[in-house]
């Protein structure tokens, strides 16, 4: 079997949910609680960036 190559690579998805909405407490959004920067940025993130993000996920309070 072949090495996989960059289009074969699995990408660390979007948590979004579709419920996008901004928290005015928190400043994350209510349906994935990333902040508007985080998704603003993901596009342009490399997967070590994203998986550190969906790691704090958990962690955040609306």
């Amino acid at each position: 079997m072949p090495a996989p190559t960059s289009s074969m690579t699995r990408r660390v998805m979007s948590p979004c949910i579709g419920i996008c909405k901004l928290d005015q407490k928190s400043g994350f959004c209510i349906g994935c609680k990333r902040t508007i920067e985080e998704i603003g940025r993901w596009a342009m993130l490399e997967d070590p960036e994203r998986q550190a993000i969906i790691d704090q996920l958990p962690g955040r309070k609306l």
